[in-house]
């Protein structure tokens, strides 16, 4: 195993996030729960941080986009999104774990294919 000089941000979806996703699903989500929904997360890797506040104002810098990332996730028509996808709405919908401890057990390179920007 080796130690990756990355921190990792875990983005997972409040209540505000599942009642918006079954308004533009439908009957397909009506089972979806929010702890199922929070089971399979967007994991992100950040730089080091030596405050937990950095580590914030980092995720802060790009809330908009991962707002955007994540609602594109389940529903890619823009006119259904929400209106307000402001810093606030971003952690009224999301809550954010931040670990500083990350492990590679994989002995081989991190392929890096880059995301579609939003």
């Amino acid at each position: 195993m080796y130690f990756v000089d990355r921190s990792v941000a875990i983005i997972k979806p409040r209540a505000p996030f599942l009642a918006w996703l079954r308004t533009v699903s439908g009957e397909d989500m009506i089972d979806l729960t929010l702890d199922s929904l929070r089971a399979d997360c967007t994991a992100m890797l950040l730089p080091e941080f030596d405050e937990p506040e950095q580590a914030v104002a980092y995720i802060d810098e790009m809330a908009e986009q991962l707002f955007r990332m994540e609602l594109a996730s389940w529903h890619e028509d823009e006119s259904a999104w929400p209106a307000d996808i402001s810093l606030l709405a971003f952690w009224q919908w999301f809550d954010v774990e931040f670990h500083s401890m990350v492990l590679d057990s994989v002995d081989a390179d991190i392929l890096n294919t880059p995301t579609t920007e939003l």
